[in-house]
């Protein structure tokens, strides 16, 4: 994976701040399912472990996308709060 296509090389699973919302993959939870690929494909893609990285192209998928993407994860690995802490998904 070229780290030009990540949102954060150093944090490539976030957490990563876009527009009013914080989105972290907790990688121990990660089954490499990809259905967050499937719904948010400019937001996740699969490293090479088959754990869900951030893409830099984060900010053209809507929230509602990368809200819904989070929602689709079958082990809820994809944590999304807003930009006061509160937690959106999951809940």
């Amino acid at each position: 994976m070229d780290n030009q296509q990540l949102k954060d090389p150093q944090n490539p699973s976030g957490p990563v701040t876009v527009r009013n919302l914080k989105i972290h993959v907790d990688r121990d939870l990660c089954i490499g399912a990809a259905t967050c690929v499937a719904i948010a494909p400019k937001t996740f893609v699969l490293d090479s472990e088959a754990k869900a990285i951030i893409l830099a192209t984060v900010d053209q998928d809507p929230d509602n996308v990368i809200i819904d993407a989070a929602k689709g994860c079958p082990v809820a690995a994809i944590i999304i709060e807003d930009d006061k802490g509160q937690r959106i998904f999951p809940q």
